[in-house]
C-alpha cells in the first residue's frame, strides 16, 4: 500500500512516522494500546479505510484502520462482520508461521470499533501483473491460506511486494464463509501437489482449530464458519492438491486489480 497524498480533508499529512522494525508481539501491542492519529483516507477502497499514526510510548508507526461503521452492506456476508473477518484472517496465517498478513487487531478507534493494522510500504518497482502470475514462494503459500480461510476476493491489488522481496496480503474481509467462495488470481497450482512445508503447516493448523486458535476464531465467527473452516483444512489434507475453481462460483475477483 502506498501512503495517500492527501488527507481526508484534502490538506497533505504532515507527520511522516517513522516505523520501526517491530516484532510481532510489540507490533500487537502498538496495534491495540496506541493512540490513533487519523492522517487520510484510502479513497479507492469501497469500505472507510482510514491511515492513521499509531503511537505509543515514543515508538509510532503507520496502521490502517477500518472502522465497523464505515462497512458497506453485502449481500453474501453478515452486516458489520468485515473486521472480525480480518483479524480471523491474520490470527490463521500467523498460526501457520508464514507471516502473510500484516500484524491485525480489533480495536476501539477514533470512530469507533474496527480493525487496526500494520501499514506495509510497497516496493513501486514490482509489476503486479506479473508478480500475479509468477511462482513466487510467498504467493503459493498464500494460494494455500486462501484456501484454508476461503477468501472471495485475492486481487492483484491486495498483494503487496516489499523491498525485501516478500509478498503480503490484505483485504481479507470477505473470507470464512461456509460456501465455496475462492475467488483468486493465484490458480496456478490449482491440482498441483501442496508442497510438504504446506502440508506440515495444514497439519499444524488443524491441531490449533481444535485449541487456542479455535477458541479465537469463535469470537470472530459464526461457529459454522468455524466448523467449515475445519473442514476446509480437513479437505486440503485428505487430497493432498491444490484446489481446482470452484463450477458454481466465478474464479476470478471483478476487477482483477
Amino acid at each position: 500500500m502506498s501512503r495517500p497524498d492527501r488527507a481526508a480533508d484534502g490538506s497533505l499529512p504532515d507527520t511522516d512516522p517513522v516505523t520501526t522494525t517491530l516484532g510481532r508481539d510489540e507490533a500487537l501491542r502498538l496495534l491495540r494500546d496506541s493512540e490513533l492519529t487519523v492522517e487520510g483516507r484510502l479513497v479507492d477502497a469501497s469500505n472507510a479505510t482510514l491511515y492513521c499514526v499509531a503511537e505509543l510510548e515514543g515508538v509510532s508507526a503507520a496502521v490502517v484502520y477500518k472502522p465497523v461503521r464505515g462497512e458497506r452492506p453485502l449481500w453474501d456476508f453478515p452486516d458489520g462482520t468485515l473486521a472480525g473477518r480480518e483479524v480471523a484472517a491474520y490470527l490463521v496465517s500467523d498460526c501457520t508461521g508464514w507471516d502473510l498478513v500484516p500484524p491485525t487487531v480489533m480495536r476501539e478507534g477514533p470512530f469507533g470499533p474496527g480493525m487496526c493494522q500494520l501499514w506495509v510500504d510497497v516496493d513501486p518497482s514490482v509489476d503486479l501483473p506479473q508478480l500475479a502470475r509468477s511462482d513466487h514462494p510467498d504467493l503459493r503459500r498464500m494460494a494455500v491460506l486462501d484456501a484454508v480461510i476461503n477468501n472471495a476476493d485475492r486481487k492483484g491489488g491486495h498483494l503487496l511486494p516489499r523491498d525485501d522481496g516478500r509478498v503480503f496480503g490484505v483485504d481479507h474481509g470477505v473470507c470464512f464463509s461456509v460456501e465455496d467462495k475462492l475467488r483468486t488470481l493465484l490458480w496456478q497450482w490449482r491440482g498441483e501437489p501442496l508442497t510438504e512445508e504446506a502440508t506440515t503447516v495444514l497439519d499444524t493448523v488443524r491441531v490449533a482449530l481444535g485449541g487456542s486458535l479455535g477458541d479465537h476464531l469463535r469470537g470472530l465467527l459464526t461457529r459454522s464458519e468455524v466448523r467449515a473452516t475445519v473442514a476446509r483444512v480437513d479437505r486440503l489434507l485428505a487430497t493432498g492438491v491444490h484446489p481446482q475453481p470452484s463450477a458454481d462460483w466465478p474464479a476470478i475477483p471483478w476487477p482483477p486489480f
